[in-house]
């Protein structure tokens, strides 16, 4: 009997919109904890939308979405109840624009944020963004925020918006380094959206491809090594073996020449 894997998220025929516009519609998709996931598109393919609905900021128009086989509870006002295992990097902008962001810490980690200040605010850099209000933030300084935030939650499962995006290629690395650890140490399952592969693609096991709101391909991480894989030994017999060059090399001129 085959045993059935267990799903952190599942995704049956999820659709939004605004208005007549259709951002997201996915039939189907499944997302297994303790992985390291990445969303890559260009602007508008749906990736933040996505996020958003799995964080539950966002509602979905309509479809099917489970976590840990549960679907998401509405309050009485028909908003998403959000599931505290589930931090999103962009969620703590939820708690209103002109709420400093050493209040909005102290909200969300008590006493700890005292910790928190001295850790990631007391340096003359970000020693200001303390005290200062969301509306007042930059985009960079926001996702700053949001990456400092999703380090020190330890939540079962971490969303981040525009991964790489609003950092310095030193700063990148060090996120990362601490998001692999805690992917490592803790399991933590990891879903992060990039417009660009080439940030993500030693980095997360699976990458998932969305295009105008739809997925047009998912790639594993074995499956990206084998298809480098096949090429290299491809190039490597061809090495080896001077007269298959030859004739490679042969029959590429002789159909430019019939051209």
């Amino acid at each position: 009997m085959n045993e059935v894997k267990r799903l952190i998220f599942k995704v049956d025929g999820l659709k939004k919109s605004y208005g007549s516009f259709e951002a997201l519609n996915i039939k189907k998709l499944d997302i297994h904890p303790g992985t390291i996931y990445a969303i890559v598109g260009p602007p508008g393919s749906g990736k933040t939308t996505l996020l958003g609905i799995l964080s539950g900021s966002i509602k979905q128009s309509s479809g099917s979405l489970f976590f840990e086989n549960e679907p998401y509870e509405t309050n009485w006002l028909g908003k998403t109840i959000k599931h505290d295992e589930i931090f999103y990097n962009y969620g703590y902008a939820d708690y209103g624009s002109r709420l400093p962001i050493g209040k909005i810490i102290s909200k969300l980690y008590g006493k700890k944020s005292n910790i928190l200040m001295k850790r990631h605010f007391s340096s003359s850099r970000f020693k200001h963004l303390w005290d200062r209000p969301i509306s007042n933030l930059t985009k960079g300084e926001l996702h700053w925020v949001g990456m400092v935030l999703s380090l020190e939650s330890d939540p079962r499962v971490l969303l981040i918006d525009e991964y790489g995006v609003h950092l310095t290629n030193e700063m990148e690395r060090e996120f990362r380094s601490q998001l692999q650890k805690m992917n490592r140490r803790l399991g933590t399952t990891i879903i992060m959206s990039s417009p660009n592969e080439a940030v993500v693609k030693n980095f997360a096991s699976v990458i998932i491809f969305l295009d105008n709101g739809h997925i047009s391909k998912i790639r594993s991480r074995s499956s990206r090594q084998s298809n480098r894989s096949g090429r290299s030994d491809k190039r490597r017999r061809n090495r080896n073996n001077p007269g298959r060059r030859q004739r490679n090399y042969n029959a590429k001129h002789k159909k430019s020449g019939n051209n």
